[in-house]
């Protein structure tokens, strides 16, 4: 297997990709309205489980090292900080208690 530079997309099997797709899907289904019997199908709670374990892990590479050696200008590095701030920001509401909502208002 070739080297995979951090800027390439991640890799992914075809179970997270048709997790992508179907939460990608129903999350569109409310601005397209779908033919009767058409209906995108709900993702199960696996499929969701998938997608986000996915853009986590593998897209946001969230939980890894950012040190790049050799980086003298830190380009590379700031894309990986880029990226784990996205994934730390999903992560970040997956935990937040909704109540904190209450409570600034």
């Amino acid at each position: 297997m070739s080297k995979r530079e951090v800027w390439h997309p991640a890799p992914y099997n075809l179970a997270e990709h048709r997790a992508i797709q179907t939460l990608a899907i129903y999350a569109q289904g409310a601005e397209r309205p779908w033919p009767p019997g058409e209906e995108p199908p709900v993702p199960s709670p696996q499929d969701v489980k998938r997608a986000l374990d996915w853009i986590i892990y593998e897209a946001a590479k969230t939980y890894d090292n950012g040190f790049v050696p050799d980086d003298p200008n830190g380009h590379i590095a700031a894309y990986i900080d880029g990226c784990q701030s996205v994934g730390q920001q999903i992560v970040k509401l997956t935990k937040l208690k909704v109540d904190i909502h209450d409570k600034a208002e």
